[in-house]
């Protein structure tokens, strides 16, 4: 089990050349467009990143999280559990002309004063990796199917609307 805490910024170039790796953790807390998105999040981001260079010469990092996150729940909105896991290759890059020359499996990473913010990079894996929609099981939910309308016997209620022509027919008809 991981125990120390990831820095927010690090050397990546540094890092790179020695071929480390970074193990830990990172307070959720700390994630403010994730808690934008989905609520206020308690716990830890476990994250395990490899610094690297290619056989071609890229800067990389190869990294994976894990988290459990309190997501809404799309029914009734509560928060639920959910497990959010994520692996990832990383290509550093210093400016966007550089980003479009990485092949197509790198995402780009920023690095800007030969630093990188490994607190955006986590939030910005997280973000990318959230379910599209969670629901509670239904037999757990405190919105049941009955509750929930789709509007479709309200369409087929109402009669069928009048032709924006009829008016115009009925003109002609008078003359």
């Amino acid at each position: 089990m991981l125990t120390s805490r990831l820095p927010n910024k690090v050397e990546p170039y540094r890092l790179a050349a020695r071929a480390e790796s970074l193990l830990g953790l990172m307070a959720l807390e700390q994630f403010e467009r994730l808690a934008a998105q989905v609520g206020e999040q308690a716990g830890d981001c476990q994250v395990w990143l490899d610094f690297g260079i290619d056989a071609q010469g890229r800067r990389e990092i190869r990294g994976r999280l894990e988290a459990e996150l309190q997501l809404p729940c799309r029914r009734c909105l509560e928060p639920m559990p959910q497990r959010v896991e994520s692996e990832f290759l990383l290509g550093m890059v210093s400016s966007d002309a550089l980003a479009a020359e990485l092949p197509s499996t790198h995402e780009p990473v920023l690095v800007e004063n030969e630093q990188l913010n490994l607190l955006e990079v986590v939030e910005d894996e997280l973000i990318l990796s959230l379910p599209q929609v969670v629901y509670h099981d239904e037999a757990h939910c405190r919105v049941s199917r009955d509750q929930l309308s789709s509007g479709e016997e309200l369409v087929e209620n109402e009669p069928a609307p009048a032709s924006p022509f009829e008016v115009l027919r009925r003109l002609k008809d008078k003359s």
